[in-house]
């Protein structure tokens, strides 16, 4: 990331002096025209933007777990100041999507959410309760006989049944809450193998959520971490020897998942993953890690892909459908956490926002390389977030501030503080509050200071944004509860239940408007003809 010092010798800057502090200026900026015309450009945008009312032949759902809107703020700034710029003016791969709309992400029973009710609500289209995954809020968590009769359908199992390739993409284990709600149908998200079963759950024959991922929806390709909970507990990890599988029914569910699908592989690790060739491949399993994968700031480039690699392979294979795709991407180390779960979200849990912000970067990228990968013609593209987290970016900083760096004022303590804070997490300062300079919160490890003392920072309550591009994007729009996104999705592709819209593919127009040409040719030559008869 480039340092205060580098943004201060950029050319194209000039420095302002102000109470003896300075700040990075862009010249150009200075001058109203910059505006004028920057303005301008937007609205000609905007006056020239028109809606395109195709049906969508593939589907993407980007999903930042605990990606607030203060997160998307400031990985943009992160995002340039890693390019060696000021960071405020950058422009995120998510900020180009015409469409914007907010999110309600309270649940049924609690109005701060959770990752399982909350992906209940963007995978199935109805609100749950905190904790349970793919059912309706009749269910209760941790009561398997709560759940029979109250399963819900997800939009992956909707693009299956309608014949497209699905998969997940995600850096968490796959069995997390937010992949786990688009295939399982489970009163207790912790129920990631049978180990964690109750004696109720097995009497009431519930199954675990890594069962469900083979024997539910057939999904085409899954990344992510998670082996340990595939395996018998008497296997040994291939990449770690203290570590085992966690099942106690001896199944090998790789194995099991491999034996009935044609062309499949499965992979752990980098080398295997690369050589694997999309044309050859119709289903990928690709377990990274035994549980979460690791941070974008500690990824063994030689062991793991990067998430970015992940969204590559699986359009790369996905995409092979002439019916086309559903894919479901999640990034939950944007998380703000100590224990590793979508890693942006992990990163704010534990308080410590480099890591969380390192994660919405890798995110975006991934975003932009999925954009390359597809046509916006006929692929809609959503990103969105679960739900928020208690962090806060502010503190009067100057421009070209480093994103994690200290304010110029100082708290009323006569010490500086930095920017970026939590309103609770294990970065309390307990005893008397240290001084801060930016060399010490810009270091990887650093907790941001917090207002109050928790062990693991926790989640917000506000809504959070949709950014959506591509066919039916502008169905995209104001205020909207979380359960109506898989709707639009749904619609936008003419699957279940809307079947029976009457969208057109884009094939299908150009087909009728050179059947129109056509045509209009046709009677231009018998008007001639008439002329001159």
């Amino acid at each position: 990331m480039a340092t205060a010092q580098t943004l201060l010798i950029i050319g194209i800057f000039v420095l302002v002096g102000f109470d003896g502090c300075f700040s990075v200026s862009p010249e150009e900026e200075q001058n109203p025209n910059f505006w004028y015309n920057k303005g301008k450009k937007a609205l000609h945008a905007s006056l020239s933007m028109t809606f395109n009312r195709h049906r969508a032949k593939n589907l993407i759902l980007f999903l930042g777990d605990g990606m607030g809107i203060s997160t998307v703020t400031a990985a943009r700034i992160m995002k340039g100041q890693m390019e060696g710029k000021t960071g405020e003016e950058s422009v995120l791969a998510m900020d180009t999507f015409p469409h914007l709309a907010l999110s309600k992400t309270y649940n049924v029973d609690q109005q701060m959410p959770d990752s399982a009710a909350t992906a209940t609500a963007y995978h199935c289209g109805v609100k749950a309760n905190y904790g349970t995954l793919g059912l309706s809020a009749a269910a209760r968590r941790n009561n398997c006989s709560s759940a029979k009769g109250n399963e819900v359908k997800s939009i992956l199992h909707q693009a299956k049944m309608a014949g497209k390739s699905v998969g997940i993409v995600s850096t968490t284990r796959v069995q997390h809450a937010s992949p786990a709600a688009s295939y399982s149908h489970s009163p207790e998200r912790g129920w990631y193998s049978d180990k964690e079963l109750t004696s109720e759950a097995i009497t009431g024959g519930c199954k675990d959520i890594a069962y469900q991922l083979i024997h539910n929806t057939d999904i085409n390709v899954i990344l992510g971490g998670g082996r340990q909970y595939m395996f018998p507990k008497e296997t040994f990890d291939p990449e770690y020897s203290t570590v085992t599988g966690s099942r106690q029914d001896k199944t090998d569910l790789v194995q099991e998942w491999l034996k009935n699908r044609k062309n499949s592989k499965y992979v752990w690790n980098k080398k295997d993953f690369d050589a694997v060739e999309e044309n050859q491949t119709d289903y990928l399993m690709g377990l990274f890690e035994p549980k979460d994968t690791r941070y974008e700031l500690e990824r063994d480039l030689s062991m793991d892909p990067s998430l970015t690699e992940m969204v590559e392979k699986a359009i790369k294979i996905l995409r092979k459908n002439s019916k086309g795709f559903y894919l479901f991407v999640e990034d939950k180390r944007i998380l703000h956490v100590i224990s590793i779960v979508g890693r942006i979200d992990h990163g704010h849990h534990a308080g410590q926002a480099k890591y969380a912000l390192t994660e919405a970067v890798e995110f975006d990228r991934a975003i932009a390389r999925a954009a390359e990968l597809t046509s916006e013609l006929d692929t809609l593209s959503v990103v969105t977030a679960d739900h928020s987290h208690v962090f806060s970016f502010g503190g009067y900083s100057y421009r070209g501030n480093p994103v994690l760096g200290t304010s110029y004022s100082k708290a009323e303590d006569g010490k500086s503080f930095t920017n970026a804070l939590y309103g609770n997490g294990p970065g309390y300062p307990f005893g008397t509050r240290p001084d801060m300079n930016d060399t010490i919160s810009s270091s990887d490890d650093y907790l941001q200071q917090a207002a109050v003392p928790l062990d693991s920072e926790t989640h917000g309550s506000e809504d959070v944004a949709i950014f959506a591009k591509g066919p039916m994007a502008h169905l995209f729009h104001g205020v909207q509860e979380q359960s109506y996104i898989p709707h639009a999705m749904a619609y936008a592709a003419c699957i279940e239940p809307y079947a029976d819209c009457l969208l057109e593919s884009v094939e299908q127009s150009g087909q009728l408007c050179t059947q129109f040409s056509l045509l209009v040719l046709i009677l231009s030559l018998l008007s001639s003809l008439t002329a001159l008869i």
